[in-house]
């Protein structure tokens, strides 16, 4: 069956002719044979992602109430993503299995490669790990950080006078906790050739390849705040730069 519609466009006239297949049978110039009617749909590229993590991390720097948490990102979407990152952190392992409960989180730089801190967290605590980007969870890594003890003292070094064949140094040691110390031993090693002569108002103990000096009998109490010193004649070719004590009960 024909059907032949007339229109007028911009004076000329128009022709449209429409063929409707019958019952018997369809039309040459409606068959699907011929591609006439019908286009199939083309699927589109599928994307195939490597077996392989899309990024990674690493606690790196701690404090007593802080972590530093380096990434790197190895893919890009659909397989990986873009920066910034979002560390969120949790309580417990289970926590962050789940995404809950989150207890502090902070955004990375533009960098797919770098590095975040979080800070005001408890010392001497276990925390878990998790990354975001581009909107979603990453559901491959989990890692895990503790944050450093609080040091029940601390100490510092001065040094007073020097010399080509030695230097006279002067070691503080502070109560750096909320408590009464009864006791406290201050630890370091040496850069170079150092030897220590002579020592006064401390007591210095076997260590190994280090050097430990603990309290003499009259200087070991220390209320909170408080400070003591003792002093050491050392030999050595130079003075040490940069010398960092570690100090305990």
């Amino acid at each position: 069956m024909r059907y032949r519609l007339s229109a007028m466009a911009g004076g000329a006239a128009l022709a449209l002719t429409i063929v409707v297949a019958g019952a018997a049978g369809a039309s040459a110039a409606g068959s699907p044979a011929t591609g006439g009617a019908l286009l199939a749909a083309t699927p589109g590229p599928t994307v195939t992602c490597p077996p392989a993590i899309p990024l990674t991390g690493a606690v790196t720097g701690v404090t007593t109430t802080s972590l530093t948490i380096s990434y790197s990102i190895f893919q890009r979407p659909p397989c990986g993503y873009d920066p910034p990152v979002t560390v969120t952190l949790f309580a417990s392992s289970e926590d962050a299995r789940q995404w809950l409960n989150p207890v502090a989180e902070a955004v990375s730089g533009p960098e797919r490669s770098g590095k975040v801190t979080i800070d005001g967290l408890t010392p001497d605590t276990a925390y878990w790990y998790r990354f975001s980007a581009n909107g979603q969870h990453d559901p491959y890594w989990t890692g895990s950080g503790r944050t450093a003890a609080e040091q029940p003292c601390a100490a510092t070094v001065a040094i007073d006078s020097a010399w080509g064949g030695g230097f006279v140094a002067r070691v503080t040691v502070r109560n750096a906790g909320a408590e009464t110390l009864g006791t406290w031993h201050v630890s370091w090693r040496w850069p170079g050739d150092e030897r220590i002569v002579s020592l006064w108002n401390g007591v210095a103990a076997d260590a190994g390849d280090g050097v430990t000096i603990g309290n003499a009998s009259y200087n070991g109490t220390l209320a909170p705040g408080a400070s003591t010193t003792f002093g050491m004649l050392v030999a050595a070719t130079a003075p040490p730069v940069g010398l960092d004590p570690a100090c305990t009960r």
